[in-house]
């Protein structure tokens, strides 16, 4: 089954929970790397990660040449989530009610994502030894 869209979701701030659906957006397969997507509080948060497990010496390389320069020089903040077992990062935006844009961002984030995890899979995979 392939990957067609994230559905953009509202969540109250006090309790969490979700308040609405703001909106469904077709993406690329790159749309396998977001593992949340909501609006809290009018900002866009993001989370994606590896899309796989990893082992130790990659989530060190990974944090290290992952560019997040690419996503803040777009506009985006970018956060790293040290909480989760893999690498992952919340990509920030301001929340607008215009589908149009939205969708617009969307897309530019799923395509830089997806530019950059393949990125670092690549520049790490000779790198084992500098890391264990």
């Amino acid at each position: 089954m392939d990957f067609s869209s994230l559905v953009l979701i509202e969540k109250d701030s006090e309790t969490g929970f979700i308040k609405k659906e703001l909106g469904s957006f077709e993406v690329s397969g790159g749309g396998l790397f977001v593992k949340k997507f909501y609006v809290l509080n009018g900002i866009v948060h993001m989370y994606f990660d590896t899309n796989k497990n990893v082992e130790e010496w990659e989530y060190s390389a990974i944090y290290d040449l992952f560019n997040i320069e690419r996503f803040t020089e777009k506009g985006y903040e970018v956060e790293e989530d040290l909480d989760e077992y893999n690498p992952t990062y919340i990509l920030k935006f301001k929340y607008e009610d215009d589908y149009g844009y939205i969708k617009e961002k969307v897309q530019e984030c799923i395509e830089l994502i997806e530019e950059e995890m393949n990125n670092v899979w690549e520049n790490i995979k000779d790198k084992k030894e500098e890391y264990i």
